[in-house]
């Protein structure tokens, strides 16, 4: 059942929130401060899912006050010891955070950007304060995503995020798409808990480089990729591209200085409803496992504010 309350449209109760500029048109959700669809004259730059329903594979969901994994859900920070609930059971992992099961709060609503906000509480193993924005907002060149996280406790406070984004070329099938990505090493995983298993390498000349557009025919990743390199402008660029050359391309600030690149796919048992393969390209601040190793770790003192921002557009 769906309604409309003040310019929201609520479903199961989930609010969703429209914004267009020109050609392009977004939807956003309170539930993790979803990115639910963007689109451009009607062609899908985004995966989506029928409003209301918890996205498949967390797409478009905020990542926080971690993205990806923590070893057992257990770190050290500060001298302290922090068990975290265990949230990915099967490999023994606390995954994506503490925020991307809840409603945000809507601070602002108007035809063209929504901002939303969550404060962060105590939960098991975080006795962090944080209050978390996103900020979505459409413009000429599409849609750009702008993230604040400040500490409004009293203690030091470690933090990451990531945004599960999941990017599409129209209506191409994912195998006739090609890929590149602005990353010059890769962080391996072990396959059985997806944590790191190794430093860093090297993605050139290895079947990890898309420096170069390179085929996704019949290629899976589930990948941490770094070395990320801005253009002039301080945004560094990755392109998923359709046979014609139309697509979407996904830009990070500094702030981000990893993506996480994951393939759907049914023959994984984790196939896109609706879509079979897909692709996301998830912006990160640090790779998996941060809290432990402690690499590209954010720590906020008090009432320190952290700010990043990400967007996504049509080629």
């Amino acid at each position: 059942m769906s309604e409309s309350v003040n310019g929201a449209v609520r479903s199961s109760g989930v609010r969703s929130f429209k914004i267009e500029h020109g050609d392009y048109r977004a939807e956003v959700v309170s539930r993790g401060a979803g990115l639910r669809l963007l689109e451009i004259g009607g062609r899908p730059l985004t995966e989506t899912s029928p409003a209301g329903e918890k996205p498949p594979l967390s797409a478009g969901l905020v990542l926080a006050p971690w993205p990806n994994r923590i070893r057992d859900g257990y770190f050290i920070f500060d001298g302290v010891e922090h068990q975290l609930a265990i949230t990915e059971p099967a490999r023994n992992n606390a995954i994506h955070g503490l925020v991307r099961r809840d409603d945000w709060e809507l601070e602002e609503h108007t035809p063209v950007r929504v901002r939303q906000s969550i404060r962060l509480g105590l939960h098991k193993g975080w006795p962090y304060p944080l209050q978390l924005t996103t900020t979505h907002e459409l413009g000429p060149a599409g849609l750009t995503v702008t993230h604040t996280a400040a500490n409004i406790g009293a203690m030091p406070a470690p933090f990451g995020m990531g945004v599960h984004t999941f990017v599409r070329a129209g209506d191409a099938p994912l195998d006739e798409c090609t890929l590149r990505l602005t990353a010059g090493t890769r962080l391996p995983l072990d396959p059985e808990r997806m944590l790191p298993a190794g430093n860093s390498e090297s993605v050139y000349g290895t079947d990890f480089d898309f420096t170069a557009p390179r085929s996704l025919d019949g290629v899976w990743l589930d990948t941490p990729f770094s070395s990320i390199v801005p253009d002039p402008d301080g945004r560094a660029r990755h392109e998923l591209r359709a046979p014609d050359g139309s697509g979407a391309v996904l830009w990070t600030d500094r702030q981000f200085g990893w993506i996480q690149v994951f393939t759907a796919d049914p023959k994984r048992d984790q196939g896109y409803p609706g879509r079979g393969r897909a692709l996301a390209i998830e912006p990160m601040t640090c790779p998996p496992d941060a809290f432990n190793s402690g690499i590209d770790q954010v720590v906020l003192r008090p009432g320190e504010t952290w700010t990043g921002t990400w967007g996504l557009g049509a080629l």
